[in-house]
């Protein structure tokens, strides 16, 4: 994965160092360093391509000693939170990297209205380019079917944060973060009956931006909304819509984002409202270079973009990887991963209809440092879940809700805290390092992924029963 643009501050001021020097960790954690840590040798087709090669050789050099530094930092802080409340945690399938299976899923996984489960994982199939999945339940069991496998370019590579977006008919909706004629990432569409792929757009012939790494949204009319998080006509991404007119898709860009004080970077995916208009979160950029909510409202005239909220890096957290998800109310519930009053990162909600000076409510701030939610939190049954990419009673991660307290407020409950292999080095066999939003049916049983652990340290799905 390339580098993220950097953010604007006085040059050689002492903001600017420091915002430089928190720019290069952040780097880090939005992936680079799960690239470097790959073969640049295809088991199956040889070498990699030499761009291919050179990107991950370069992020190798880059990021190696970043990795270890702050690798032990994870090891040594963990969160301070309840105790873990008692559920049944189950590892549904480990990913093994073999033959069509997938590896490292840094996506979460998504429910049809038959209990099946739909995602991605960024690297194994036959190709190692990554692939996508089914899983199925059948009794005390799930089975295991890979719906397709991203292979070299001009396909797609490396399906990113994003969850898969479900249309009709078992179509499968998804972002690649690399990959395609222009290199730097696709859109897709899986058909589920078929495992035939259609790539609906490739990044990289212009302006249209780079690296989408938070996969798309679908209205009603069958349009695909998304982002990239970088490039774009100035440089630090966009926000872009797929439209389908019944037989085509149109690509075009609704924003491109300047770096100043309406943000910069989205790695999250935007979330669409009730009247169609779009929110997101930028990692960078805005009035105190620690990411912003925007939202994009449509008009006759095109797209106009407002900031909602400027993260300071106080008590409000800062660097909102996530995006926001929003409430029938039309509320919108956000993460950090850095930042708020115990370092760790917080959960928040955005109220558009509060008065002005109570929109913006911090509900929970997690203890630790660079390791806090990563992506889109999960609203199901009036309560709110999600997870922690390290941090937790172990520092290899947690899985958490917060439920409504009587008389206001919300109260927090740690449901399952992952574990690290015997010699500390790695994840254990529960799995560990989740990055991918959660998947919650109507009772209350929660499904999602680990990055590594598990029997072959590939990853794993799960599922926690209440």
């Amino acid at each position: 994965m390339g580098p993220i643009p950097p953010l604007r501050p006085p040059c050689g001021s002492t903001e600017y160092l420091d915002q430089q020097l928190r720019l290069v960790q952040f780097v880090y954690k939005v992936g680079v360093w799960f690239l470097a840590e790959q073969s640049v040798v295809n088991e199956r087709g040889g070498a990699m391509l030499q761009r291919k090669a050179d990107w991950r050789a370069e992020a190798r050099r880059a990021t190696v000693g970043l990795f270890i530094t702050v690798m032990g930092i994870f090891l040594f802080l963990a969160s301070v939170s309840q105790a873990a409340r008692a559920q049944t945690y189950k590892v549904i399938h480990h990913f093994t990297n073999q033959g069509t299976d997938g590896a490292n899923p840094y996506g979460g996984p998504v429910l049809d209205s038959a209990g099946n489960l739909y995602g991605t994982t960024y690297l194994g199939g036959y190709w190692g380019d990554g692939a996508v999945y089914k899983l199925s339940p059948s009794g005390s069991s799930w089975t295991y079917t890979s719906l397709y496998n991203f292979f070299p370019i001009p396909d797609g590579a490396g399906p990113g944060f994003g969850s898969l977006a479900m249309g009709p008919n078992g179509a499968l909706y998804g972002t690649t973060e690399s990959g395609g004629g222009g290199y730097f990432g696709t859109v897709f569409e899986i058909c589920n009956c078929t495992a035939r792929e259609v790539q609906i757009h490739a990044f990289g012939y212009g302006t249209d931006g780079a690296q989408p790494l938070g996969g798309v949204v679908r209205d009603a009319a069958g349009n695909l909304y998304g982002t990239t998080s970088l490039y774009g006509t100035l440089g630090n991404g966009t926000v872009f819509e797929e439209e389908w007119n019944g037989s085509t898709w149109t690509e075009s860009t609704l924003y491109n984002f300047t770096g100043g004080d309406d943000g910069a970077s989205p790695p999250a995916g935007v979330t669409l409202d009730a009247h169609g208009d779009l929110y997101g979160t930028t990692s960078f950029g805005g009035k105190y270079y620690d990411g912003v909510i925007y939202k994009l409202t449509r008009r006759k005239s095109g797209w106009k973009q407002s900031v909602l909220h400027a993260f300071r890096g106080r008590s409000d957290g800062q660097y909102p990887v996530g995006g926001v998800v929003v409430d029938e109310a039309g509320n919108l519930f956000g993460t950090t991963f850095d930042g708020g009053v115990k370092g760790g990162g917080t959960v928040y909600e955005y109220s558009p209809s509060a008065a002005a000076g109570s929109k913006f409510k911090t509900l929970y701030s997690f203890a630790g440092a660079y390791g806090g939610p990563y992506n889109k939190l999960t609203l199901a049954n009036g309560k709110i879940y999600g997870f922690t990419e390290a941090g937790g009673a172990n520092g290899w991660g947690s899985i958490w809700v917060l439920t409504p307290a009587e008389g206001g407020g919300w109260t927090f409950t740690d449901l399952h805290d992952f574990t690290s292999s015997s010699d500390g080095t790695t994840g254990g066999i529960d799995g560990a390092q989740p990055y991918g939003s959660l998947a919650v049916d109507s009772n209350g049983n929660i499904f999602g992924t680990t990055v590594i652990g598990g029997s072959t340290n590939q990853g794993v799905v799960f599922e926690i029963t209440p």
